[in-house]
């Protein structure tokens, strides 16, 4: 979170923090900027604020995870590893509660002992904390060991900030009656729900469990609403399906490899579509509103050839892209490698790609998701404009010579993927320059 950038998604009407690799990290809209509290990773203090100050006025608390187990988080020093650490959780959660304008709380778990447990949220509730929430278990401790609740109960009956219990899915929740049941039974002021909320978020309904089916679609429908990575979407619904992932349904899910693919397994296909031209519809007027900021090159591209091409990976032969071809093609013709040049535009983050073949420019006029997708629409305009084959199913198999070094293309996440951007200057305002396929510096536009 320390590299992002907020941004105002006007598309989606969402707040973005978008990592310099233009990952989105952390995506909120006000429909629950007063709800949603920000849980970090952190084990140092003044980190912690700026992250805090970052995100302060798009969300409604601020909370430290001095609970989680793994080892991703306690190597780093942070989650259950905080817990060894008494110092250095006072000088965070003091930095933070000083330096926010939001609740600060934290999540811990129990340690071995029930007088060490208590000396050390007594010590946390001296930070000044807006309150605490108990995992009833150890560090050491997974969902099959028993929770705690009497040890919940005691931390509960000796502080006076509101205590939260965490821990009681399966074994105590399984409904939303069991919620108040598990609240008593530790004497919280409330409860934290995880894992059975994962396994069907209806858990909170007042009414009782929604059917699973419904839950998920209703789910999906969020997720392509705001462009949810495809693979958090695919985790979050495997949860859901659980002991069905063997199931048709669930094998479909597991081969989902987008989120049209997700939408297509559980039958909202012409929902993504729809969806999708809405989204597009959205930019196309904030661009037209904008036409400084739209991204179209300044440069006279009367010369760049153009079509309106996508890459769509299932309507091409297994291991075979657009850009293998066009750069085993130039081989053949004893032509200089094909040279990428990749913008991103800033209003909506989309990329496109002009590729360079014996001088000639070729570019498709859709704008792609990512820099690979953009530069392998930018081949096929090539490609499809010399007649050439593009590794589509039916078309007869292209036969590649063995080198060296094998290029099967920069897709592939090698090296390439880690060079530097090409120089500022070689791409027009308002574009971010991603970078090129070719190790010398380019032309511009």
């Amino acid at each position: 979170m320390l590299q992002c950038k907020r941004v105002v998604n006007e598309v989606l009407s969402t707040v973005d923090f978008v990592a310099p690799d233009d990952r989105v990290v952390f995506r909120t809209c006000k429909r629950e900027q007063n709800r949603v509290v920000f849980q970090m990773g952190t084990s140092d203090a003044e980190r912690a604020l700026a992250v805090a100050r970052l995100v302060e006025n798009d969300v409604a608390g601020i909370d430290v995870n001095m609970g989680c187990p793994k080892e991703y988080s306690t190597k780093g020093g942070m989650g259950a590893a905080l817990l060894s650490d008494p110092d250095k959780i006072e000088k965070i959660l003091s930095t933070l509660v000083k330096g926010t304008c939001r609740p600060v709380t934290c999540k811990i778990r129990i340690l071995p002992s029930l007088e060490d447990t208590l000396s050390l949220v007594k010590r946390i509730e001296r930070t000044g904390i807006a309150a605490i929430a108990v995992h009833g278990r150890k560090r050491e401790e997974r969902p099959q060991h028993p929770v705690n609740c009497e040890t919940i109960k005691a931390i509960a009956e000796t502080l006076s900030i509101p205590v939260i219990a965490n821990g009681g899915s399966h074994d105590h929740i399984l409904d939303y009656l069991d919620i108040e049941d598990f609240r008593q039974a530790t004497a919280a002021s409330s409860v934290m729900v995880a894992r059975a909320a994962m396994w069907n978020p209806s858990i909170f309904c007042k009414e009782g469990l929604r059917p699973l089916e419904e839950v998920m679609q209703k789910y999906i429908r969020y997720a392509v609403q705001y462009e949810n990575h495809y693979t958090n979407t695919k985790y979050c619904l495997c949860q859901m399906l659980r002991e069905q992932l063997e199931s048709p349904q669930g094998k479909l899910l597991h081969a989902a490899q987008s989120s049209r693919e997700i939408c297509e397994a559980f039958g909202l296909g012409a929902f993504y579509e729809e969806t999708t031209r809405e989204l597009d519809s959205r930019r196309a007027e904030l661009l037209a509103r904008t036409p400084e900021e739209a991204g179209e090159p300044v440069e006279d591209t009367s010369s760049v050839i153009k079509m309106a091409v996508k890459f769509d990976r299932r309507a091409y032969l297994p291991q075979i892209t657009p850009k293998m071809c066009l750069l085993e093609w130039c081989r053949r013709e004893n032509l200089a490698q094909p040279v990428y040049e990749t913008v991103q535009r800033p209003l909506d983050r989309l990329f496109c790609s002009v590729v360079t073949v014996a001088e000639q420019k070729y570019q498709s006029t859709l704008w792609d998701k990512s820099k690979k997708l953009a530069e392998q629409a930018a081949a096929i305009v090539c490609l499809r404009s010399q007649g050439l084959p593009e590794g589509r199913l039916g078309e007869e198999s292209p036969s590649f010579h063995k080198r060296k070094r094998e290029v099967p293309d920069q897709d592939s996440g090698g090296p390439r993927a880690q060079e530097p951007a090409i120089p500022g200057e070689l791409c027009k305002k308002p574009f971010v320059t991603v970078g090129s396929g070719k190790e010398s510096p380019l032309e511009g536009w």
